[in-house]
């Protein structure tokens, strides 16, 4: 994770945003008066938002734990695609 300035970033907006998109990285920009943003793909933001709500309830989180258990433990089926 990248910090920079409030300042630093209104006077160089777009290769902070350029940075961001070609590292895949997230920017955190500070404020003077000690508060703080994020900016971040849309694409991180999307995948943060979806594991946060697969990870919400704590029977998903663990029917989560034991598929990817199981996954690994090479106990899974093999199904052809179809056509719809």
């Amino acid at each position: 994770m990248n910090v920079t300035t409030i300042s630093k970033f209104r006077k160089d907006a777009k290769n902070y945003f350029d940075q961001v998109i070609d590292d895949q990285d997230t920017l955190l920009i500070t404020r003077n008066d000690g508060q703080a943003l994020v900016l971040m793909t849309l694409d991180d933001f999307n995948s943060k938002v979806e594991t946060d709500y697969l990870n919400s309830s704590k029977a998903n989180r663990k029917h989560l734990e034991r598929s990817i258990a199981q996954a690994k433990a090479g106990k899974f089926e093999r199904h052809k695609l179809t056509e719809v």
